[in-house]
């Protein structure tokens, strides 16, 4: 019993601090609607693009963004992997189509489009070599 109470404790803290990535862009958008919060869309291809992988370590997964993105917005990540081990089902490969054809038509790699409630796009961006906090002062740029 001594063991279990901190194993329960660490995943519910692993849990706690996980980023709220929505599953599907219907979620996404209806979310946003819900908690009214601007949605930041990403187009990345997480298994051959350099610097949506480097986007996805440095900015994504720093506790600087999870923490602050939790808090003020939505978010919808709209994978293109190339490798068979990574492929997305068909139905989630056409709705990323789908989304690429409405927002990223020219088909930049990595793409954070920030959008409002009702996907009007605020401004777009690609990968900086720059902090979290920076990115975050980005982002929020877009919404003035």
């Amino acid at each position: 019993m001594k063991i279990v109470a901190p194993i329960l404790f660490f995943f519910f803290s692993i849990c706690t601090f996980a980023q709220d990535w929505e599953d599907t862009y219907a979620e996404t958008v209806a979310t946003s609607v819900d908690q009214n919060k601007p949605i930041v869309l990403v187009f990345a291809g997480s298994d051959w693009c350099a610097p949506c992988i480097k986007l996805d370590k440095t900015i994504w997964q720093s506790e600087e963004f999870k923490t602050y993105s939790k808090e003020n917005y939505i978010l919808y990540k709209a994978d293109f992997p190339r490798k068979k081990a990574n492929q997305l089902s068909a139905e989630m490969a056409q709705q990323h189509a789908l989304l690429a054809e409405r927002f990223n038509p020219k088909g930049h790699f990595p793409l954070v489009v920030v959008l409002n409630q009702e996907e009007k796009v605020l401004g777009k961006m690609g990968y900086k070599k720059t902090t979290p906090e920076d990115y975050i002062s980005l982002l929020n740029n877009c919404l003035k």
